[in-house]
């Protein structure tokens, strides 16, 4: 019943469903627990466009696809296109089901417009009009209307049939959903920046989730644009020239877009506090989430991997800001 409690403390957020069951990824991969963690919040009406690489990897590997549904058979709406397109790709997606639900908007104006629908159905759609926007007061409000929907069908006139018919054939369109990137560094810092900048200036309601590994994991950690400055990686065994690329200050520019910086090992308080306030924004939202891979190499093991992201926002090394 992960529906009685709040999600956004940590405790409350523990008592939802994941759904993310088994995972294809290394031992204590970084990226899988911020996976997990946005399928408790959201999983159940989420729209996830994977970019390609690692996350891309262990979360599409037939047969044994990690992600799963709740009891009513919803679960992430999970996709990947290409590496270069995931934002674009996002951004489709949300625009289809925007013009989806608006359609479904304008159904039900006209059904309380024609003046003959019953007490139970102007209530309920009158309340399905009220929650349009709130994500979680819509899925009550959706589930009360198609009830009703369904009861004044057999005794509707046939103009009013025809139009309760074509509300209910979309009514996985009635619930607010939410839309989410979800790629590594490899992806939004370097091959995908330009989609991602395009995405973000539009302006459109859509979150980025960032699983910065400051390596292109995917194909054996060799050096990226989040690779910090002095690290050794593949092609930078003498140390990273340049500094890191400051995506979030980049994207903080805009001054509409709603930007954190998070580590899950080291403030998870913080971290459920960058969902909350990424989902509220009205807007683009981009949560940059530092992740420890094994291209690490780090000495403590993967085992430790949410000890060391406690170790590198202490060290200052990573910091922890939402603006």
């Amino acid at each position: 019943r992960g529906d009685v409690f709040d999600p956004y403390p940590v405790r409350g957020s523990q008592f939802r469903q994941p759904l993310l069951e088994f995972s294809g990824a290394c031992a204590g991969c970084g990226e899988t627990p911020y996976a997990k963690l946005l399928t408790q919040l959201y999983g159940d009406r989420v729209y996830w466009a994977n970019a390609t690489g690692c996350s891309q990897a262990w979360g599409a590997a037939m047969p044994g696809i990690p992600y799963t549904v709740n009891r009513r058979g919803h679960g992430p709406a999970w996709s990947n296109s290409l590496f270069e397109n995931n934002a674009e790709y996002s951004l489709g997606m949300y625009l289809s089901v925007k013009q989806q639900r608006a359609t479904q908007k304008v159904r039900t104006e006209r059904l309380l417009a024609a003046g003959n629908a019953g007490h139970e159905l102007i209530a309920a759609a009158n309340a399905w009009l009220e929650s349009y926007d709130d994500f979680d007061a819509s899925v009550r409000a959706s589930d009360d209307y198609i009830k009703a929907l369904e009861n004044a069908k057999g005794s509707a006139d046939p103009a009013m049939a025809e139009l309760i018919d074509k509300i209910l054939t979309h009514k996985d369109q009635l619930t607010k959903k939410t839309f989410w990137m979800y790629g590594g560094d490899g992806w939004a810092y370097d091959i995908g920046f330009g989609g991602l900048d395009h995405v973000i200036a539009s302006g459109e309601d859509i979150n980025v989730f960032v699983i910065d590994t400051e390596v292109y994991s995917n194909t054996g950690g060799q050096s990226s644009k989040a690779t910090p400055l002095g690290a050794v990686a593949k092609f930078a065994s003498s140390g990273k020239k340049s500094p890191k690329k400051d995506l979030g200050s980049m994207l903080m520019t805009y001054g509409n877009v709603y930007v954190a910086q998070v580590a899950m090992g080291a403030s998870p308080e913080q971290l459920l506090k960058a969902f909350k306030e990424a989902m509220a924004h009205k807007g683009p939202s981009v949560i940059v989430a530092y992740t420890p891979c094994t291209a690490h190499g780090m000495k403590c093991g993967m085992g430790g991997a949410q000890q060391e992201m406690k170790k590198a926002v202490e060290a200052g090394y990573w910091t922890l800001w939402r603006y």
